[in-house]
């Protein structure tokens, strides 16, 4: 039986890869809008955990609405919600009503419980269970569709209570980890710094409805309706509209981040040119210094830890690493001129990695490009 749920569900996780789109960057000169699906969790007769007698699906509802209240200003973002009242919408529809829309971003917001006073926010992308805690926290949100008519048909035999189940979710996910865990960084780092609320980090774990995704896409617990404190603090006006503004926040950064890669601010001319080579690739590119930021370029991110050596990367050298959360982020190239790891990113992309973009770090800790950008640059 566990072999037969394993390969139902990676069959579905090809197909899917099969049939996803490419995820791509709008610029500013294109009057398309980057269009943001925000989920609230729960509604309708899935009230969601219900701590200290709080209600997810309410908490969750109200920083929804606040959230995409704010970007509908914006003319650069088009908003769709999976729900705008307190209705039940089965998850493999939430997906759907993502991919119709041809999202560029899927935000799912809830809030966790605990048998004990935990407290704090995480925020998840799909991947393989680090440990059993994250594996329950999957299992509490994807038990929904137990609540579902004819939910055996809808997940093709998809035990939410079985970690095996779990693998066949990871794949479809896998071409959107890296701009999901970049998302999903900046959300943690608002948290933390903004509000100052306990962060317990980025995590993957098996969420149904990221799976149903072709997009990044990242899951938002709040913090804990069981934590007397806390959940005080969700259910009230003030912590509502605070968490709200932090994920605003934290998607303009993302969006800008992305527009960054491609908008070079202007600059003095450059007098010394700097000679990039990588496998006989030579570029000659001007000098735009930035005091006390390192820009890299991400290339891949997974749960594999791969030996940094060329013949790993297509022929890239330049590499480095980051671990996190049982997770790795590999990067080519480690320079503070911008205009040098635009030049870098193209090598990236002409070697296979299509998908690749620039981040910043200020301080050993991953910032926001366009924060870094703000910088006063010098030119040589």
């Amino acid at each position: 039986m566990k072999k037969k749920i394993i390969y139902s569900s990676l069959l579905i996780a090809s197909v899917f890869i099969l049939s996803a789109f490419t995820l791509s960057v709008v610029s500013e000169d294109n009057k398309e809008k980057f269009v943001v699906v925000l989920d609230a969790g729960h509604g309708g007769h899935d009230p969601g955990n219900r701590g200290n007698g709080y209600k997810e699906k309410d908490i969750a509802l109200k920083v929804v609405l606040a959230v995409g209240a704010a970007l509908e200003k914006d003319d650069r973002f088009k908003v769709v919600y999976t729900r705008s009242t307190d209705k039940f919408i089965e998850l493999h529809e939430r997906g759907k009503i993502a991919n119709k829309a041809k999202a560029d971003l899927f935000v799912s917001v809830h809030c966790n419980s605990h048998r004990s006073q935990a407290y704090g926010t995480e925020t998840f992308v799909l991947g393989l269970h680090a440990n059993d805690e994250n594996f329950n926290v999957a299992k509490n949100e994807n038990s929904v569709i137990l609540l579902e008519d004819n939910y055996e048909a809808n997940y093709d035999g998809f035990d939410p209570n079985s970690p095996e189940s779990i693998i066949g979710l990871t794949l479809m996910q896998e071409e959107y980890l890296d701009q999901s865990l970049t998302l999903a960084s900046f959300v943690q780092n608002g948290f933390n710094k903004s509000l100052k609320r306990k962060s317990r980090g980025v995590k993957q774990a098996g969420f149904v409805v990221l799976h149903q995704t072709y997009m990044p896409s990242v899951l938002i617990e709040l913090g804990f309706l069981t934590n007397n404190k806390e959940g005080k603090y969700l259910n009230s006006k003030k912590g509502q509209d605070e968490m709200a503004k932090s994920i605003i926040s934290s998607i303009i950064d993302y969006k800008e981040s992305l527009d960054a890669i491609y908008y070079v601010p202007d600059a003095p001319e450059p007098e010394v040119p700097e000679v990039v080579d990588n496998d006989s690739i030579t570029k000659v590119v001007g000098q735009k210094m930035y005091d006390g930021i390192t820009f890299k370029v991400q290339i891949a991110a997974g749960s594999n830890d791969i030996e940094l050596e060329p013949k790993n990367f297509n022929g890239l050298d330049q590499l480095s690493k980051i671990q996190f959360e049982g997770l790795y982020k590999y990067y080519f190239g480690n320079t503070s001129n911008y205009n040098l790891i635009k030049e870098l990113r193209g090598v990236a992309v002409d070697k296979g990695y299509a998908s690749c973009f620039v981040v910043a770090f200020k301080d050993n800790e991953l910032i926001p490009l366009t924060e870094a950008l703000k910088t006063d640059a010098t030119s040589n």
